[in-house]
């Protein structure tokens, strides 16, 4: 689910759109460097990549792919695993941290929707903001490298299998592409979106 067709429908509701959406992959970023702060490992705040400065984040591609396709990335922050006090659990937590925050970011999106009934315009920043963090969760958690998956899946495996997971790198995007194109994301964005929408149904019944 891409911009382009709010972009020609409604310019100025793009523009207010795509702000948020851009700090939704800003985000994501920095809560990997927060959480792998927080574990040992402080690469990314001596890089000053902890800031919500767009400008030490954006990547002009994944920006270009968040608004045209639904999904993107920024510059990656860079994490030196071998920092952390556990190289295990920092593979799983740093890695997870960017979903997590997508995913709380859908939820309070929905949630405000849900809780205030806003205006047309603000309704429509909402419900792309969940829609575009549900896909930025799910998207990143494609266990193909170098997506965050990825990661997940090497710290609960064996040394052997990580390294034929980080062979397939030269090729994960190759791969992914063409998981995207068989539709591989669509099962997992329902899913989590049934999972918020049930959790916001209990607290606003």
């Amino acid at each position: 689910m891409g911009l382009i067709n709010l972009l020609f429908r409604n310019p100025l509701v793009f523009i207010l759109v795509a702000i948020p959406l851009l700090y939704s992959i800003i985000i994501h970023e920095v809560a990997h460097g927060w959480v792998a702060n927080k574990m040992g490992d402080p690469t990314a705040k001596w890089l000053g990549r902890l800031s919500l400065n767009p400008i030490k984040h954006l990547d002009p591609i994944g920006t270009l792919m968040l608004l045209v396709f639904g999904f993107g990335w920024a510059k990656p922050v860079p994490v030196n695993f071998n920092n952390l006090h556990d190289t295990r659990k920092g593979l799983i937590f740093v890695s997870s941290a960017g979903i997590v925050a997508n995913i709380i970011l859908a939820f309070f999106s929905f949630f405000l929707l849900r809780l205030l009934s806003p205006s047309e315009v603000i309704s429509t920043i909402l419900y792309y903001m969940a829609q575009i963090n549900i896909m930025l969760a799910a998207f990143n958690l494609i266990p193909i490298p170098p997506l965050d998956g990825s990661k997940i899946l090497m710290g609960f495996s064996s040394r052997s299998f990580q390294y034929s997971l980080a062979r397939l790198e030269p090729y994960g995007m190759f791969i992914i592409i063409g998981l995207l194109y068989l539709g591989v994301l669509n099962p997992l964005i329902a899913f989590f979106q049934w999972i918020i929408l049930a959790f916001i149904g209990i607290l606003l019944p």
